[in-house]
């Protein structure tokens, strides 16, 4: 009697393509709306005790320093716990149940390599949760003390970002064009909302930051320049002067 070689169906799942294979997949215990509430709710809560902190620490901070802290703080609390927990986890992420398994369930909507082990998301949310999750706790409170190494670690991780959102988006691009792959939903709450208005952030904010960590830099040289200039006219004139004399 020949053997049952029927294949068992794989679990259905919602993501795209919707012939993609994710064995194991178990899917969210809980809706989109209480996973975004509960995202919002924890952004809020970072804010807030930043907040409290950094006015106990510099209360006269001005509000530019001010608003780049909470950003950093946000961005070392995502890039760290949230983007590390998928880099470590990201063998089992299709079953996974707890809070971060569910968010990263809901994101790969929008995306669905965080469910298939791809080697780009890997290396590139393993490199930012290493890299730029706790330089961006060092550079928080270097702003809010005024540290004068702010503005080089700043453009650092301002472009570590901005670099691998660039990729981020390209190598979708790539396979979207060129290999015909779709791995967001078509729905324009998640890929409008997720895929492109999340990740946005990282395109935005990084480039100011940049270009204004580039504009102190060239002030703080010019200002050298202009120091060493006065300083060496000075001694110039008080030679000749005792020269004179």
């Amino acid at each position: 009697m020949a053997p049952n070689t029927t294949a068992l169906p794989l679990p259905f799942h919602p993501y795209y393509p919707l012939d993609l294979e994710i064995p194991h997949y178990l899917a969210n215990q809980w809706d989109t709306f209480t996973l975004v509430s509960i995202f919002a709710a924890g952004c809020a809560a970072i804010f807030s005790s930043t907040y409290l902190l950094v006015m106990r620490i510099r209360p006269r901070i001005s509000t530019a320093d001010l608003l780049t802290v909470l950003w950093f703080v946000l961005c070392g609390c995502i890039h760290l716990f949230f983007e590390g927990y998928y880099a470590y986890n990201f063998r089992r992420m299709p079953l996974m149940q707890d809070l971060f398994g569910q968010l990263w369930k809901e994101y790969s909507l929008s995306d669905s390599r965080y469910q298939t082990q791809d080697a780009f998301v890997l290396c590139m949310e393993t490199i930012t949760a290493v890299c730029w999750g706790p330089s961006s706790f060092i550079l928080a409170a270097m702003i809010a003390t005024d540290h004068s190494l702010r503005y080089p670690l700043q453009a650092i991780i301002s472009l570590g970002q901005l670099y691998g959102d660039v990729l981020y988006y390209a190598t979708c691009l790539f396979d979207f064009y060129i290999l015909g792959l779709e791995y967001s939903r078509p729905e324009p709450a998640i890929f409008w909302g997720y895929f492109v208005f999340m990740n946005s952030f990282w395109i935005v904010i990084p480039s100011i930051l940049l270009f204004n960590s580039v504009r102190a830099t060239g002030r703080a040289f010019s200002a050298l320049k202009k120091m060493e200039k006065t300083l060496k006219t000075s001694t110039n004139g008080n030679g000749s002067l005792k020269k004179t004399i």
